[in-house]
């Protein structure tokens, strides 16, 4: 069988595979979430999110909005040796170091529980 023959059946393996495969994961939601932070802040933001009076009165000065709140759980960073996550409880508190939209560092401290994620303090940095 001559190299053209044997190519002209490789890519057509190669387009009817890619075609089965597009056809199973088109209607998924899949996430690639390998890291311990990627998979914490995916968390947070699948669940129903709720504020503390605590959060919410500091939401209600000009410098923070729920903009940020929602930017920092997309992109901060999730400072696991401040956090509690003992195995075995109910809620675990997760610090998160994020940023506003004004460039302005802030730390989250959010409580985990399996119903839902409050948001319970806001520290300016």
């Amino acid at each position: 069988m001559k190299f053209f023959h044997r190519f002209a059946y490789y890519l057509v393996g190669l387009v009817l595979g890619l075609f089965f495969v597009g056809m199973i994961f088109s209607g998924k939601d899949t996430r690639c979430n390998y890291f311990p932070n990627a998979r914490v802040l995916n968390d947070l933001r699948s669940k129903p999110f709720s504020y503390s009076e605590k959060a919410s009165a500091v939401l209600a000065e000009p410098w923070i909005d729920t903009i940020d709140i929602k930017n920092s759980l997309q992109y901060g960073d999730v400072d696991f040796d401040q956090s509690n996550t003992e195995f075995g409880k109910n809620t675990k508190l997760y610090v998160i170091e994020g940023k506003t939209t004004k460039n302005q560092a802030i730390i989250l401290k959010v409580s985990n529980k399996a119903g839902g994620a409050t948001l319970e303090e806001i520290i300016k940095k």
